[in-house]
């Protein structure tokens, strides 16, 4: 996400209350319009297609199909490797190295599908043989699921060339194509409607991923054939990619908890789900999730300023004026974090208040609006601890947000088991007490950082240049030739 708030910029500068809403709204759009256009095109889909009238159990299945679909291929695209790729990006961009781009793009293609789809084959094979459900049925699911890998590992090369308006445009004719497939497929061909949904869905995945991949080419033709320089990337900042590992799997892990509870079921002998637990945790993060756009917005248009003209001063300012920036920066960074508790505070309690009068009335009601609360308190505390752990990305700081991150997701896990054996409303204490954990840690780092701002910015590097070969002789001098060793 890292141009919105350019785009912001010219929008708010016009200083106008129509210009407020109309920044706020394209800052939905751009962060949520992808998930809200595959949520309204399945709900579309069920309702035309008549998937109420199916059997509970074909229900069950289908929806299981979907939720694994979903999250593990996130988990697959985000868990390891995505930060190195960006960062590599970004750094062939800056440094006009077009031709690496593609490189990159093909061979973290790879490396993303043999992660994923080699565990999703071996997860297919149960459901077939132990959970007994169709090969068909299996199949497809599969291919929807490697079509959401491609087309998650795609968005983020296209977010990095900040071309958001197009990525909602693919995701907005892939699932209108989805629609219509699905139509074709169940009244004109009379296929299953369970089978119309999956087959519809992977068809649509997968022709987002070729238009997101066609206008990635369309930037990058050209092919420098430097595959090799992508290990190195992932080799040097293997921190970042630990550090995302943690943060990525905390997110999830309490589901994963929850899903062997008492309350969780089993379906087809292979899906685990806690159908109360994952939807209230759903509400939960579109209840916060405007968090990541005012954090984005206002870093980009405010703190980006000052962290620059600081590292403008470590170049060739004064002592004096590295000081002086540094204060201000650090001052600036304070104030982004209250502004975002304040103004996020403000939205999550008009949220809650909306969802608690609203959403009973459309069926979420009983448990899943007991296990809500906690849930909406976790996240609106684990997106201020992402906005931490971003400034601790900005100073380099890779040990400091592994130590967030590995805590935070610890914690969660840790605090998960323990809320199991709670009444209902604390089942979300587990990611309050993780988000908190990891909160915590991120702070005290950036605090660590700013009165170590000189030690960590001007004495991390080395005058010598390390090398790896044998070691030389340890004689310095020769007294019987006079001569002084190499």
């Amino acid at each position: 996400m890292a141009g919105v708030g350019v785009k912001l910029k010219r929008i708010y500068e016009k200083k106008s209350i129509t210009a407020s809403v109309f920044g706020i709204g394209y800052s939905v759009i751009i962060t949520v319009a992808p998930i809200l256009f595959i949520v309204v095109s399945v709900w579309a889909m069920e309702k035309v297609l008549g998937f109420a009238n199916e059997s509970y159990l074909t229900r069950d299945l289908f929806s299981s199909m979907l939720l694994y679909i979903f999250i593990f291929s996130l988990l697959a695209v985000h868990l390891l490797f995505s930060p190195v790729l960006s960062r590599f990006v970004q750094d062939a961009i800056f440094e006009e190295r077009y031709g690496d781009v593609m490189p990159c793009y093909q061979i973290g293609l790879l490396m993303t599908l043999v992660f994923g789809c080699v565990p999703g084959a071996a997860f297919s094979l149960w459901v077939h043989f132990v959970g007994g459900v169709e090969a068909g049925f299996v199949f497809l699911g599969y291919c929807g699921y490697t079509a959401m890998i491609f087309v998650l590992y795609s968005m983020i090369y296209l977010s990095i060339c900040k071309d958001f308006e197009k990525i909602s445009l693919f995701f907005l004719i892939g699932m209108a194509a989805a629609f219509f497939l699905a139509l074709l497929l169940r009244f004109g061909l009379g296929v299953e409607v369970t089978y119309s949904l999956l087959a519809a869905l992977a068809a649509g995945s997968l022709l987002i991923g070729v238009l997101e991949y066609t206008a990635l080419k369309s930037y990058f033709p050209e092919n420098s054939g430097q595959y090799r320089l992508v290990f190195t990337y992932c080799r040097k900042w293997w921190m970042l990619m630990v550090s995302n590992f943690f943060y990525i799997l905390g997110l999830y892990i309490h589901n994963f908890v929850f899903w062997s509870h008492e309350t969780g079921r089993v379906v087809a002998k292979s899906f685990l789900c806690n159908p109360n637990y994952d939807v209230a945790t759903y509400i939960a993060i579109f209840t916060s999730i405007s968090t990541l756009i005012i954090f984005i917005s206002s870093v980009e248009m405010n703190f980006n300023r000052k962290y620059k003209t600081y590292s403008e001063m470590v170049i060739g300012g004064k002592r004096g004026d590295i000081d002086t920036a540094a204060s201000r920066m650090f001052r600036q960074l304070s104030e982004e974090l209250i502004n975002l508790v304040r103004l996020q505070f403000i939205i999550t309690v008009t949220l809650y208040l909306l969802y608690v009068v609203i959403l009973p009335q459309m069926g979420f009601a009983g448990g899943i609006m007991r296990i809500y609360p906690c849930l909406a308190a976790g996240f609106f505390i684990l997106f201020i601890m992402y906005a931490a752990i971003h400034f601790l990305y900005y100073f380099n700081d890779f040990i400091g947000a592994i130590l967030a991150t590995a805590g935070f997701c610890a914690i969660t896990f840790l605090g998960s088991i323990l809320s199991m054996r709670l009444p209902e409303i604390w089942y979300g204490l587990g990611l309050v007490l993780g988000a908190f954990a990891g909160w915590t840690l991120a702070y005290i780092r950036l605090r660590w950082i700013e009165r170590n701002l000189n030690t960590h910015v001007f004495c991390e590097g080395t005058l010598l240049r390390h090398e790896k070969r044998e070691m030389p002789d340890s004689r310095v001098y020769d007294r019987e030739n006079r001569t002084v060793s190499e």
